[in-house]
């Protein structure tokens, strides 16, 4: 979103320097706990007393799991830089608007909320004195002049203006910098940014690529970071909705997501991430005209996931990696208009898994596979429609001792897109019938 006038003289920045001092005490945290986690956890462990097959991928997850605690550290920390030069820098350019202004009205010119400027030092005049300047040879030169020079302060004001929103951009290209991850290193992609950079002037340039011929890419995105911070919800019963009730408790350390796309014609490609650190816990039901539903779980690790897609015309494909270190316990059960699911899961450990798979016309078929380092179960069973109006049908096993994992298989019908396809083939077998019909016809 571009700044304008309005937003440039109205916004704190104050709360700039707050967040960015709770980021700190966040990376110095997550310094914190890596420490204890070696000390506690990794070292603990890897005292020679136990040795084997599930010890070394134990040892492997175990500094893969420290790694990302100072990951975790030094993008906290680096964000915290970041967010400290933004409130220097967005302060500074946000007092030269206002002292333009300031200057401009000291000069008898008044600035609308639109940043304008207009000439009313004629308005303090006497009517003797107006009536005198009406009448004065010069009159028309004068008031031109009067606008030129209010145009004049309206493109100094616009430029202060586009000062600020080129540094608010630069602070935005910053900090999703910050919080993608793109090493390979740790746990992999969509972890904590171990390279980070906390300096405003080197993270907030832009993208050369951004400014070459895009040859017709349409590029959207967005990203949100927030933490740390702790909270309860509890809601209900709404005999309205058909809502029993829904309690919700957190405390994170940290989250952060960013999604993406490029869009050429009949080509798009599609891409999310998200990470999240702390605990949380949360239990639902329901009895609605549309169905039963309900669930409860707990979770405390961090988690963090990533996935993609890319579609040419009615073909597409996708992707989905995920990887989590923690313990968590959940159970679910629903049924009603958009589909049935069940499931239940209990793990404690750490755990990494992929998803692929492909769709033509609306009809996809995957696969999942995941791996466990930690004792475990899970079994679910769903069909249901998103908020899109896709169906997904799938089904998950996964067992583990020490060392397991899981595997699983996916289903999606989108109807709205079967539709567009055989729309589209019957285009084409009309335009085919028609070619045919005019080659017939010119035989004769």
């Amino acid at each position: 979103m571009t700044l304008n006038y309005h937003d440039v003289m109205t916004t704190d920045l104050s709360p700039l320097a707050d967040v960015s001092e709770a980021w700190k005490k966040m990376g110095d945290r997550f310094g914190e706990l890596k420490t204890d986690y070696e000390k506690h956890v990794q070292s603990v462990l890897g005292n020679g007393n136990w040795q084997g097959l599930a010890y070394g991928t134990q040892q492997q997850y175990a500094s893969a799991t420290a790694f990302e605690f100072g990951a975790a550290k030094a993008e906290a920390l680096a964000i915290a830089s970041l967010l400290t030069d933004a409130h220097t820098e967005l302060t500074r350019l946000q007092k030269a608007v206002k002292d333009l202004v300031h200057d401009a009205e000291a000069k008898d010119f008044k600035v609308d909320s639109s940043g304008k400027a207009t000439y009313v030092g004629y308005d303090n005049l006497s009517e003797q004195e107006k009536y005198a300047l009406h009448h004065d040879p010069d009159y028309a030169q004068l008031q031109s002049d009067a606008r030129e020079k209010a145009q004049g302060w309206t493109d100094n004001i616009a430029k202060a203006v586009k000062a600020v929103d080129d540094a608010d951009q630069s602070v935005k290209r910053a900090l999703t910098r910050a919080t993608s991850d793109v090493s390979t290193d740790g746990l992999g992609f969509a972890g904590f940014n171990a390279h980070a950079v906390g300096d405003l002037a080197k993270a907030g340039k832009p993208d050369p690529k951004a400014t070459t011929k895009t040859d017709g890419w349409i590029s959207k995105g967005e990203s949100e970071a927030s933490g740390p911070g702790v909270g309860t919800e509890v809601s209900g019963p709404d005999t309205g909705a058909g809502k029993l009730g829904e309690a919700e408790a957190h405390a994170d350390l940290g989250r952060a997501s960013a999604e993406g796309s490029l869009t050429n014609g009949p080509m798009k490609l599609a891409g999310e991430a998200e990470a999240y650190a702390g605990a949380k816990a949360s239990a639902a039901g329901g009895i609605t005209n549309e169905g039963i539903q309900g669930e409860a779980g707990a979770f405390a690790g961090g988690e963090a996931s990533t996935k993609g897609r890319a579609d040419l015309g009615p073909v597409g494909v996708y992707a989905r990696a995920e990887g989590t270190a923690g313990a968590e316990a959940g159970v679910n059960a629903g049924a009603g208009l958009d589909g049935v699911q069940l499931g239940a899961e209990a793990f404690a450990g750490a755990k990494g898994g992929a998803s692929a798979g492909a769709d033509v016309g609306g009809i996809g078929a995957g696969a999942t596979v995941e791996g466990w380092a930690g004792p475990g179960a899970e079994a679910s069973l769903n069909a249901n429609k998103d908020t899109s109006g896709t169906w997904h049908v799938g089904a998950e096993v996964g067992v583990s001792p020490i060392v397991g994992g899981a595997l699983g298989f996916e289903f999606t019908v989108d109807p709205g897109k079967i539709a567009d396809t055989a729309s589209s083939a019957a285009d084409a077998v009309g335009d085919a019938a028609g070619w045919v019909a005019d080659g017939v016809g010119s035989l004769f």
